[in-house]
């Protein structure tokens, strides 16, 4: 598109209407910045032009900056220079919103005299999910408009106001319907000719906007202590209350780009692309020939039952399968139960639970499959009833149904190996809560089709979660690579290591929940069963099993958990018994600094990843970061496995990981000879 396409410029009598045209979201690209200064000079100019309005084709009024653009060098005019000029026209700009002003097109809106917007229009300044703030007068004009405290829950949540709240707040000053937006816009932009001009860089600060500002900047600045951004756009709606504009917006470009330059920023916009570059799967069209329409889920217990919501919740008709009437109740139970913890917590009303509910059939028996364009098997893990499983699922399963199989581990090339139908077959890796997390590995074999993979991840994106595609191998990419890290959690807990330690060592560096606690929460009991099929070993978690201790449900594992305590403490006999283990090994203990453990931890899972890609399971680093971030909580900030590493230095790690081979003795340890080259292939 050329640069005369990007705006268009028309007139409604005596209004001059420039029109955003860069499709898809009309993204502010120096094409379409350099059009608008010049539409908005032509108009301004013209005798016969009495006010302008800015309108957008298509469904996003604008989303903000051009992405591609963004770590080029700049070109003029900026986006703050182009809001500055439009405060300096003789004319008033009104902006007919018919879609989302994200971003710079919210600032962009802000800039005009008034807005008007349509019942779907919203308004939102999520730079902060990136690490920055908003960074072309953002935090200068929304706190004059709505006030300051209002602005700050604004910008710091990130999340858009739609038009209803837009207009209660002041941000949208009437609501319109699509076919009249531009009158009605029209007609506004004659009465504020006729009024004046109503540039907020001209308005100062009432007192009244300023109660409560401090009380939330306090509470923020407590919750988010690592988050340079809050800080920033704290600071600079500060800068809002004094009188000179100009200098509070020079101000903010300052923390603008010292944030941009920051890793923490570059962290989180990696990690905004790598979920992008996720979705575009080579030689898989993003869009199928046949859409899946139909769904059955077969198993009822936690999973299947989540999966089963997963599908409710976005409109499909599901049918969950347990082998008996009374595993069918029993499921039906636990999804209502399920749905009335949301209800009760005030997240989902009544009305929506009934109508979910009505969405799944709870049946007994396979035959129940039939009809279904996508099967997704939740059953136990075991190699023998998947077999028994997908050999009865060949027979009654319709010829172009998708045949997926949930396992977390299992070899996924023999499950379809059951079926004579091998290129139907696929993996679909929920995580849990599967109706909660957004993660869906999706296992493509040697032979699955391009279409039956196409069909599974436009369904998979149909519920909002967020699909990658990864190759066989034992625990795919994401257990892989955490079996590394539970490998190394139990040596150290015998070298003497101890839970809290190791969880407080972790906790400290971004997680959510550190492994021994989270262990202890999902069950331990739950691995060592899997540890037991496998032939592998893990000599304290293996006790701690051997003991009773499985965990919050016992209220014992590596933490006690005292008259049935979510939180655990830290057990003098957990302790015993784990020295108990280490003189069984043969394992001196000793005392391991928190820079050891990190490293532990961390180190061997960032030389799995590169094993990983190497053997082409995924097929760039960026997918193992997005399952990371996705599926186990990584810390946002710090962008992902492969992109830390790519920070600390692979060839660092390296050398720290020989190191701890030779002091340990662990052969594991030694890094793959790769590791530097697979960290680059981003």
């Amino acid at each position: 598109m050329s640069a005369m396409d990007v705006v268009k410029v028309g007139r409604q009598d005596d209004v001059a209407v420039v029109t955003l045209n860069n499709a898809p979201v009309n993204a502010l690209s120096h094409a379409v910045r350099s059009a608008l200064q010049a539409a908005f000079h032509e108009a301004d100019r013209d005798d016969a032009i009495r006010a302008i309005v800015l309108a957008a084709n298509g469904k996003v009024f604008c989303a903000g900056a051009d992405i591609s653009e963004f770590d080029q060098p700049p070109r003029a005019p900026l986006l703050p220079d182009l809001l500055a000029f439009m405060d300096t026209l003789a004319k008033p700009v009104v902006a007919a919103v018919g879609g989302a002003a994200l971003g710079g097109g919210c600032e962009l809106a802000l800039a005009c005299d008034a807005r008007i917007a349509t019942p779907s229009a919203g308004f939102g300044l999520p730079e902060v999910k990136l690490g920055l703030l908003p960074g072309a007068g953002g935090t200068q004009r929304l706190p004059r408009l709505i006030g300051a405290a209002a602005a700050l829950e604004m910008m710091t949540g990130g999340e858009p106001r739609k038009a209803e709240e837009a207009l209660a707040l002041g941000i949208a000053d009437r609501i319109a319907t699509p076919q009249d937006l531009l009158a009605e816009a029209a007609a506004l932009a004659r009465q504020v000719a006729g009024e004046g001009r109503r540039r907020l860089s001209a308005r100062g600060m009432d007192a009244g906007a300023l109660p409560g500002f401090e009380e939330k900047a306090a509470v923020l600045v407590n919750k988010h202590e690592d988050a340079d951004e809050i800080a920033a756009i704290i600071a600079s709606i500060r800068n809002s209350f004094g009188t000179d504009f100009a200098a509070a917006c020079r101000e903010e470009q300052a923390l603008f780009q010292k944030l941009r330059q920051g890793a923490r920023s570059k962290a989180l916009r990696y990690a905004f692309f790598a979920e992008r570059r996720s979705a575009h799967v080579e030689g898989v069209s993003p869009k199928p020939e046949k859409p899946i329409e139909t769904v059955a889920v077969i198993g009822g217990g936690t999973m299947g039952s989540g999966i089963a919501m997963s599908f409710a919740n976005a409109g499909f008709p599901v049918t969950l399968i347990e082998t008996d009437e009374e595993g069918a109740a029993r499921a039906q139970e636990r999804v209502g139960a399920t749905y009335d913890i949301s209800v009760r917590r005030g997240s989902l009303s009544a009305e929506d639970k009934t109508q979910r509910m009505a969405r799944i059939s709870f049946k007994a028996g396979l035959d129940h499959a039939a009809g279904a364009d996508l099967v997704i098997e939740a059953a136990f893990e075991d190699m023998g009833v998947k077999r028994d499983i997908f050999g009865r699922l060949d027979a009654v399963a319709r010829p172009d149904a998708v045949l997926a199989t949930n396992t977390s581990y299992l070899d996924v090339e023999a499950i379809a190996g059951f079926t004579a139908r091998p290129q139907q077959v696929l993996g679909m890796h929920f995580f849990s809560p599967a109706n909660v997390m957004r993660l869906v590995e999706v296992v493509r074999t040697g032979k699955t089709s391009p279409e039956a993979l196409a069909r599974t991840l436009a369904a998979a994106r149909a519920l909002g979660k967020l699909p990658v595609v990864v190759g066989v191998c034992h625990g795919f990419v994401g257990n892989r690579m955490l079996a590394r890290r539970s490998e190394q959690v139990d040596r150290m807990l015998l070298e003497g290591a101890t839970p809290a330690q190791i969880d407080a060592v972790l906790t400290r560096f971004g997680f959510r929940m550190g492994p021994c606690a989270m262990g202890d929460m999902a069950g331990l009991d739950i691995s060592w069963r899997m540890r037991k099929a496998t032939g592998r070993r893990a000599p304290v978690a293996d006790a701690l099993c051997e003991a009773g201790r499985f965990g919050q449900k016992t209220g014992a594992g590596y933490y006690a958990y005292p008259q049935g305590a979510r939180q655990g403490v830290e057990d003098p006999e957990a302790l015993k018994l784990m020295e108990a283990v280490s003189a069984r090994e043969g394992v001196a203990r000793r005392i391991l600094d928190d820079q050891e453990v990190l490293e532990r931890l961390v180190y061997p899972m960032i030389d799995e990843g590169a094993r990983i890609l190497a053997e082409g399971i995924a097929a760039r680093a960026s997918d193992i970061d997005v399952i990371w971030l996705h599926g186990y909580n990584w810390p946002r900030g710090l962008g992902g496995p492969m992109h830390y590493a790519g920070e600390v230095g692979p060839d660092l790690i390296a050398e720290r990981l020989d190191a701890y081979a030779e002091q340990t003795g662990d052969a594991s340890l030694r890094p793959f000879e790769r590791l530097g080259e697979m960290v680059g292939k981003k």
